[in-house]
C-alpha cells in the first residue's frame, strides 16, 4: 500500500473519530446517574426512566421544548418541500441569465451565517408589525429551509428526461395530472433527500430561533440547552435524549440507504 493511500485512509479515520467520539462519549455517559458529564457511578437506567416518567426538576420545560422543537421542525420541512420542489421546477424552466441569476439568489441563504439571517427575519418581522412567536419562529425555518429542498431538486430535474412530461400533456393529462403522475414520482428522491435535510437543519437551527421567538417563553431544544448551559450546568436527561435523537437519525439514514441502494441493484 502507498503512503497516499496510508495517508488518505489515516486522515478519514481520524475525521470519523473527532466527529463521533463526542456522540459516543455522551452516549456512553447516558448509563450512569452521575450529574456530571464525564464522571461513572456505575451502570443505571435511571436517566431514562426520568427522562419518559418526568422525574427531573424541569422535565415539562424540557418535554415541551422537544415537542417545539418536532412540531416546528415537521410544519417547516413539508411547507419548505413544498414550495422548494416547485421554485426547482421553475428554475430549472428559464434559461440564459435568468436561471443563473435566480440560482445565485437560491444559494445566498446557504452560505448566509446563521446570525445574519436571524436577526434580519426580527428585523422584518419588527417592520411589519407581526408578533413574535411560533408563526415567526415556523416562517422563519420554512424560509432557510427551502433553498436545501431546491437543491436537492435540480439534479433529479437534471436527470429527468423532458419529453416523458410533454408526453403526458399530448396524451390527455392536465398540466396538474401530469404534475402528480409524471414529475412527482421522478422528483420524489430529491424531495425526501431535501425534506430529512430540512427536518435535520430546523432541528440543529438556534441563531434563527432566538431571534425570533419572541418573548413568550417558547423554546426549541437549542433555546433550551442554551439557558440551561447559562444556569451552570445541563441537565442530565438531556445525555439519554440526545442519544436517542442520534439513534433514530441514524436508523432513518440506514434505512434510506439500504433502500436506495436495493432499488438501484433492481433497476440494473
Amino acid at each position: 500500500m502507498s503512503a497516499k493511500k496510508i495517508f488518505a485512509k489515516a486522515y478519514i479515520w481520524i475525521l470519523l473519530i473527532v466527529l463521533y467520539s463526542p456522540i459516543v462519549f455522551i452516549a456512553v455517559c447516558s448509563f450512569t446517574e452521575a450529574k456530571s458529564l464525564g464522571n461513572w457511578t456505575g451502570f443505571s437506567l435511571n436517566l431514562y426512566k426520568s427522562l419518559f416518567t418526568g422525574g427531573m426538576q424541569n422535565s415539562n420545560a424540557l418535554l415541551s421544548a422537544v415537542y417545539n422543537t418536532l412540531l416546528i421542525a415537521l410544519i417547516a420541512s413539508i411547507v419548505a418541500t413544498i414550495l422548494g420542489t416547485i421554485a426547482a421546477i421553475g428554475i430549472f424552466n428559464l434559461k440564459g441569465r435568468k436561471k443563473q441569476a435566480i440560482q445565485f439568489l437560491n444559494n445566498i441563504p446557504m452560505i448566509n451565517p446563521d446570525i445574519i439571517t436571524g436577526v434580519s427575519l426580527f428585523l422584518l418581522f419588527v417592520f411589519l408589525h407581526i408578533s413574535q412567536g411560533y408563526l415567526t419562529v415556523i416562517l422563519a425555518h420554512i424560509t432557510f429551509c427551502t433553498p436545501y429542498v431546491v437543491l436537492n431538486v435540480l439534479p433529479k430535474l437534471s436527470q429527468m428526461n423532458p419529453n416523458v412530461y410533454e408526453a403526458a400533456l399530448d396524451l390527455g393529462a392536465t398540466p396538474f395530472q401530469a404534475l402528480r403522475k409524471v414529475m412527482i414520482p421522478a422528483l420524489r428522491p430529491g424531495m425526501i433527500s431535501g425534506f430529512i435535510l430540512s427536518f435535520t437543519m430546523s432541528l440543529d437551527d438556534f441563531a434563527v430561533t432566538f431571534f425570533t421567538r419572541g418573548t413568550i417563553g417558547l423554546d426549541t431544544l437549542s433555546t433550551f440547552i442554551y439557558t440551561d448551559a447559562r444556569k451552570g450546568g445541563l441537565t442530565p436527561e438531556l445525555r439519554p435524549l440526545m442519544t436517542i435523537i442520534f439513534l433514530i437519525i441514524l436508523a432513518v439514514l440506514l434505512f434510506i440507504n439500504i433502500r436506495s441502494s436495493k432499488n438501484t441493484q433492481e433497476s440494473k
